[in-house]
């Protein structure tokens, strides 16, 4: 059995950043055609620079729920809401070099959380060690690119691609793979 889609009303993502919640619109609207998708400002729980997979999920998974919260608060029936969050992180690697993460996760009022993530791409030395200096990837990015609010653009994924990809695009995945978990429910007990 499938998760009803055509029953959600609201899609709450966890962030203001208009490339999350465009990243989850352009995806969940071919499922939930109906659903209003919106964002709100809620804390991830982790550091504003995530380090490493399992906190970065951590952190996704915290601005669903929170997000989902605020939609149940705001008047969307239980049936009705689903939360998503989305964060980006970093990983050190065993060479001692950085590389990106992503992860988005999607949890509705059951409890179902699907989660999906890669987005793993090499950082520069530099900006590496921006990172590593206690600044965000995307004021590193900013610093070393000489560009500005890159997280509310292209990401680090643009400017290193040179536009092949931007963050919108490198997160919509993530979010359809966060929705396996609800597509295919009679997989998961």
């Amino acid at each position: 059995m499938t998760f009803d889609f055509t029953r959600v009303r609201q899609i709450t993502v966890g962030s203001t950043n208009p490339v999350k919640i465009n990243a989850a619109r352009t995806v969940l609207v071919r499922l939930a055609s109906a659903a209003a998708v919106s964002g709100v400002e809620v804390p991830s729980g982790v550091p504003d620079q995530p380090w490493g997979d399992a906190q970065t999920i951590e952190g996704a998974v915290a601005r669903a729920r929170l997000a989902l919260g605020h939609a149940l608060a705001h008047g969307t029936t239980a049936d009705a809401a689903l939360g998503v969050g989305i964060e980006g992180g970093v990983v050190e690697e065993a060479d001692g070099s950085l590389r990106t993460c992503a992860w988005a996760a999607i949890v509705d009022v059951e409890g179902r959380t699907g989660i999906g993530g890669s987005l793993a791409m090499p950082l520069p030395p530099e900006v590496a060690a921006r990172v590593r200096g206690g600044m965000e990837l995307g004021r590193a990015m900013d610093t070393v690119a000489l560009a500005s609010d890159t997280k509310r653009g292209p990401g680090a994924v643009g400017i290193l691609t040179g536009g092949l990809m931007d963050r919108q695009a490198a997160y919509e995945p993530l979010v359809t793979y966060a929705l396996a978990r609800f597509i295919r429910a009679d997989m998961w007990p």
